[in-house]
């Protein structure tokens, strides 16, 4: 797949899902997901080495699959872009995200907690019972920060670097880690590959998405110079080695405090202190929100130079 077939699928995909958002019905990832459920039932055991056996097939069928129709599409460069876009817009989602934002910010605005707390599991896995307005409101600028980078970057990254197979391997390892890749008893070694690959896929697109962030204070009136100062000092302070950077980084630029203990199921997490403001407000989910469609195109339109600038003068790619 050439550069620039990449770069006109990209600006479609990004367009079609601002325009459109997710796939209505017959989502492919959700189709994925229940694949995976079916392999999982054949092959689970609590055991690390039956994980790896997991994530390789569930993984490695769909990347050998599209590097199959990638290589089938190389010589119809218009078909392959229109390919291409459909299957990068399939695996986006950052304008289903802004608008569980934007949702979220309207209950809390007016003082709605049993519903956000219902919705709000439409964003994230942390457990809503008891959580009182103000932590409903961490929670969610937290997962619009976390997911700018799942949802919108590290598609576009994995689509710029390896075409059809990138972002068909980095949305199914990203919805295997979301499917096993949490500590419980029953996943706690068998998601072990599952969230360990999924954390190599994301060191890349979470640290570009970061520094996008940073760029991009101004956008939410923030400072690029608080944004950068809090993403040095408290980036590494969250226990993932991805999520931590991009919530530090919208921390500093909404100049809000984020982190702090979350339940998960069974588990307790402490994710330290990320930035040194007040606690978030429903106004400042707006404002993340916005920061997100800022960094989606920041990173289209960079992705965009760079497989233009990847096509040799006079030849192809």
């Amino acid at each position: 797949m050439t550069f620039p077939v990449r770069a006109g699928g990209l600006l479609l995909a990004v367009a079609a899902d601002a325009l459109l958002a997710d796939p209505r019905r017959g989502h492919p990832v959700a189709g994925f997901g229940r694949a995976a459920r079916a392999v999982e039932s054949k092959v689970y055991a609590d055991s690390r080495a039956r994980g790896v056996l997991f994530t390789a097939l569930c993984s490695g069928l769909p990347v050998l699959a599209a590097g199959g129709v990638q290589r089938w599409l190389r010589p119809h460069p218009a078909l392959g872009t229109v390919m291409f876009a459909a299957a990068t817009w399939a695996t986006l989602g950052g304008t289903s995200l802004r608008r569980e934002g934007a949702r979220m910010s309207e209950l809390l605005a007016r003082g709605d907690e049993p519903a956000a707390r219902e919705r709000l599991s439409y964003l994230c896995a942390r457990d809503a019972t008891g959580l009182d307005a103000a932590e409903l409101t961490r929670a969610t600028v937290e997962s619009l920060a976390e997911n700018s980078s799942d949802a919108s970057v590290a598609p576009i990254f994995w689509g710029l670097v390896a075409g059809l197979p990138g972002v068909v391997g980095y949305r199914a390892v990203n919805t295997l880690d979301a499917m096993v890749g949490y500590r419980s008893p029953r996943y706690g070694r068998f998601g072990w590959a599952s969230a360990r690959l999924d954390d190599l896929l994301n060191l890349a697109p979470a640290r570009i998405t970061a520094g996008l962030t940073v760029a991009l204070a101004p956008v939410a009136g923030g400072s690029p110079a608080r944004a950068g100062a809090i993403l040095r000092r408290d980036g590494g302070h969250h226990p993932s080695p991805n999520a931590g950077r991009c919530e530090a980084a919208f921390a500093g630029a909404l100049d809000v405090r984020l982190g702090g203990v979350n339940v998960y199921g069974s588990e307790v997490e402490d994710r330290g202190r990320l930035g040194d403001g007040a606690g978030p407000v429903p106004a400042d989910i707006v404002r993340a929100a916005r920061l997100v469609a800022a960094v989606t195109w920041a990173a289209t339109l960079v992705a965009v130079v760079v497989a233009r600038l990847g096509r040799p003068l006079g030849g192809h790619r």
